[in-house]
């Protein structure tokens, strides 16, 4: 593989470029995310707890083949380089594949056959989803320290990443669900099927429009952004055992991985953010659900947006830990305080004030999420730096694969603890279709006293668990290993190798 210039960095239209791909990205991940396990559940009236042990089998999957994708991109050295051919095709099945977890046959219900079927499908299209998924999300984070050699340079590429990945998750949450329910309505109106009928319908043709931008949005980077910093040597390269090993002991690492892993359940926020709107505040109205998302769901993703922008610069003159442990105390707070507000007013969360009170409540627990998938990121990114200074071994899509896992338990443990609480108050199959039918007629659950119940679990899931989380992910980090300071010496050391190195070729 020819050498390239040391320190060159990449081009403005590349950075736009991979900022694109990563809205696209999140566009497709969003999908699933935020909508597949209300889809199952409160559209096909899947059982609650089935919905739970699906996505607990697909964690258990992904503990295999998401580090196992991070072996291969180390390993496999492609004309191109190791990220860029991934992403020249790996967008396309990804794309299919998250628009098919929502074709259902148009039917679930009474009959045993069929449903066994529908779940069947379920599970093979989600698999699908991602294992192609890992294909191309472990080379896209992997891609920025290919990228360039530049510290500054890098930070700022997956910083202003994140700022799109928000907006990313944003497009879907603001729109995917909306657009859903209007177009289900029109095939209601155009067919004379039931409400339920064009709802899934409407759920199908959503999942294609949306991922079929997002799709077009990820492949740019495979065919615009280049590498430039070189792959190692094939005879450096270690086993896949030895992989698992240096992920383990590289303490840095570890403790981020940890962290990440105990803090699964702050996702639990996104995971309930649109169950809450459509049952507590909208009753399943586009344009209300809209509002709704846009005076609630607004503060969430204002204060990630802003966090996004604003803790790189934070990140030069804070310790990182101690950034890190801060947001994830803060986190708590407004958490708990949601769910007190609904305490005291159970039926009237819908009041202009505690809207506003509400929507900034949300906002701080997004600035919290900002600084969080910020300042992780960056401590990941460390850490790869660290074992190819201690051991000459550049891990990225190993080390980045870790990263790739904690996103996917958290939504998956966030389905696993939702779809069990839902099954504990009865908020299930039938039920969520007699409240489903009760909305249809024109009722407000949150003003029957019958449904008390399902509207305090709604509550109860962005409150609790997420603040739990929070607060056990800075056990494992409360004593960081790798200082500001001590990053920046191993950065240097790690270029003036590479200069040497270049020099000699």
């Amino acid at each position: 593989m020819a050498k390239k210039p040391l320190g060159s960095t990449y081009t403005k239209s590349e950075a736009a470029v991979f900022w694109a791909s990563m809205t696209g990205q999140n566009i497709l991940i969003g999908v699933i995310s935020a909508s597949l396990s209300y889809y199952l559940q409160f559209t096909l009236l899947i059982p609650a707890a089935t919905v739970g042990i699906i996505m607990s089998i697909a964690r258990v999957w992904d503990a295999f083949n998401d580090p196992l994708m991070g072996v291969i991109v180390d390993k496999v050295n492609l004309k191109g380089g190791k990220c860029l051919p991934w992403l020249k095709w790996s967008p396309i099945p990804i794309a299919a594949f998250t628009a098919m977890c929502f074709w259902n046959f148009d039917f679930y219900g009474t009959d045993g056959k069929r449903n066994a079927l529908v779940l069947l499908w379920a599970v093979f299209a989600y698999f699908m989803y991602d294992f192609f998924y890992t294909v191309g999300d472990i080379p896209l984070w992997s891609l920025p320290a290919r990228m360039t050699t530049d510290k500054t340079a890098r930070d700022k590429l997956m910083s202003i990443a994140r700022i799109f990945c928000t907006v990313g998750g944003g497009v879907v949450m603001f729109t995917f669900q909306p657009i859903a329910f209007a177009i289900g309505q029109r095939i209601t109106f155009a067919t004379g099927c039931t409400a339920a009928q064009g709802e899934k319908r409407g759920f199908f043709w959503a999942a294609v429009l949306i991922c079929a931008l997002g799709g077009l949005l990820f492949l740019l980077a495979g065919y615009v952004c280049k590498e430039r910093v070189d792959a190692e040597p094939e005879e450096n390269h270690v086993t896949f055992k030895e992989n698992f090993i240096i992920m383990w002991r590289n303490k840095p690492y570890r403790q981020m991985l940890l962290s990440g892993i105990l803090g699964s359940a702050r996702n639990m926020v996104m995971y309930v953010a649109m169950p809450l709107i459509n049952y507590y505040y909208a009753e399943k109205y586009p344009l209300r659900g809209m509002l709704y998302l846009a005076l609630i769901g607004g503060g969430l993703f204002l204060g990630q947006f802003l966090a996004n922008g604003f803790t790189p610069g934070i990140m030069q003159r804070i310790e990182k830990k101690r950034l890190y442990n801060l947001a994830n105390v803060v986190f708590a707070v407004p958490c708990l305080l949601v769910l007190g507000l609904y305490m005291r007013f159970p039926k009237e969360m819908t009041h202009p004030a505690l809207i506003a009170l509400s929507a900034l409540l949300f906002s701080i627990i997004g600035m919290c999420n900002g600084v969080l998938a910020c300042t992780q990121t960056s401590m990941m990114a460390d850490a790869i730096d660290l074992e190819e200074y201690e051991t000459g071994h550049r891990p990225d899509g190993v080390f980045i694969s870790g990263l790739t896992l904690i996103g996917k338990l958290q939504n998956g443990l966030s389905t696993i603890i939702g779809g069990f609480a839902y099954s504990i108050v009865g908020f299930s199959d039938a039920m969520v279709a007699e409240v489903n039918e009760f909305i249809a007629a024109g009722g407000i659950p949150r003003l029957e006293d019958k449904y008390q119940p399902y509207m305090f679990i709604l509550f109860f899931l962005a409150a609790v668990p997420p603040a739990i989380g929070s607060l056990l992910a800075i056990i494992p980090t409360w004593k960081y290993d790798m200082t500001n300071a001590r990053h920046t010496e191993v950065l240097e050391a790690l270029n003036e190798r590479r200069a040497k190195q270049d020099t000699q070729a």
